[in-house]
């Protein structure tokens, strides 16, 4: 059996995360959605097919062309895999050919028999003849709004520990720091470092430190926590429910939040039931809203129209390489694009800034132009020692592109 992770129309529910990444690289509990497909399937051939623009970008990452017919064509059987599917422990088994899942009307699975397959297919053929299969209803944690990785990463943090099998503190942890709860419950990697006067607490779930990862002094994390590979912890107050991918700088107040990697928010500051890309940088005393006074639902900005989350905590969404300077203030539910310049004057942001816009004495800009924020972006790759590459260039300029009616309207609608 071969699988093909694939994309949906509804990889687009989830811009901003997912103008730069396909769905299947979310962040949520301790690796991406394709993680657990990857922990689901072991040793077994993976392929993908995902939005045309992205498609360069992935094919540089993963070394083998996606969107590629030609892949999956021969004697084996292939298993078509939504890419929106957060997959449980022992929540699917792979299953017999000529069988599709489906939950609420989506498909998840269709599992198509090699003589199917013909080499003029594409996803839209595939997919047609996968709901021709015969029909399993399932449930299925399925990521179709900007909240829902927020909303489940507790939950798959709790499931990644128990699976992970790893245990203890194999790394280096001062004898004046603590473990408050249940010991069982942690697992410090080898080459962390934890200093002194830092507290473990895993009453409320586990705490995993991954692999080069510096907790400095008066850090409390609170579990289920994920701190990613190479990130540093600097006096933080980490909440529970919190994952943070590689190389992310933190401190302040962190509640109930995803940062997907190399981002910084490393000063004072609330962040709560957020979800931030990469390569963001989050100034002094960033804070967002979580909840609103009156305990109701938060609506978030989607296209052009709000959508009630039905949730009572929701915070803020930030895309790629987006700025904020010290002071910036986000209301419940606000919704901000990749590469914005955000210059806080102690006036709530709009709930829905658009990609590349500026944010400057509390009118919307256009800002500068691609070309020089693409250089940012090149400045704080070159921090990590990490560089722009071509493809990923051309993706931020087929965006900027993508979204310049937004931008625009926004820009106007600001100036009254």
């Amino acid at each position: 059996m071969k699988i093909l992770v694939f994309e949906d129309e509804k990889a687009t529910n989830l811009y901003p995360l997912t103008y730069l990444r396909p769905t299947w690289e979310l962040l949520c509990g301790t690796g991406t959605l394709l993680d657990k497909v990857k922990r689901h399937f072991p040793n077994i051939e993976i392929h993908f097919w995902c939005r045309s623009e992205i498609a360069p970008v992935l094919n540089r990452k993963y070394g083998k062309p996606v969107n590629d017919i030609k892949s999956i064509l021969g004697p084996e059987s292939v298993m078509l895999l939504n890419g929106r599917w957060l997959l449980g422990p022992g929540e699917f088994l792979p299953t017999k050919a000529e069988e599709q899942g489906v939950c609420e009307d989506t498909l998840l699975y269709g599992h198509l028999a090699p003589e199917k397959i013909e080499p003029q297919d594409n996803l839209k053929s595939l997919l047609e003849k996968a709901s021709c299969l015969p029909k399993k209803e399932m449930k299925a944690r399925l990521i179709s709004n900007l909240w829902e990785p927020v909303k489940y990463n507790a939950e798959a943090i709790k499931e990644d520990f128990e699976l992970m099998g790893k245990k203890g503190v194999l790394g280096a942890m001062a004898p004046e720091s603590t473990i408050y709860g249940p010991k069982e419950n942690v697992y410090v990697a080898p080459g962390a470092e934890i200093h002194p006067m830092v507290v473990l607490d895993t009453k409320g779930g586990p705490v995993i430190i991954a692999e080069g990862v510096k907790v400095f002094p008066f850090t409390r994390i609170e579990g289920p926590a994920y701190i990613g590979p190479n990130c540093q912890i600097v006096g933080g107050k980490i909440r529970e429910g919190c994952s943070f991918g590689p190389e992310c700088r933190i401190g302040g107040e962190v509640e109930e939040s995803i940062i997907q990697g190399y981002s910084n928010k490393y000063h004072d500051g609330f962040l709560g039931h957020a979800h931030v890309g990469e390569w963001v940088n989050l100034g002094a005393l960033t804070t967002n809203s979580d909840l609103k006074n009156d305990y109701s639902t938060v609506s978030i900005k989607t296209g052009k129209a709000l959508q009630d989350t039905g949730e009572m905590k929701v915070g803020s969404f930030i895309g790629d390489h987006t700025k904020t300077s010290i002071g910036t203030l986000m209301n419940t539910g606000t919704v901000v694009g990749i590469m914005c310049n955000i210059l806080g004057v102690g006036a709530l942001l709009p709930k829905h800034l658009p990609s590349f816009a500026w944010f400057i004495e509390g009118k919307v800009m256009k800002g500068f132009g691609l070309q020089n924020q693409l250089q940012t972006a090149k400045a704080a790759l070159a921090r990590r020692k990490k560089e722009l590459l071509p493809e990923e260039e051309a993706l931020i300029g087929q965006v900027c592109e993508m979204t310049k009616e937004a931008r625009l309207e926004a820009v106007k609608k600001s100036r009254g």
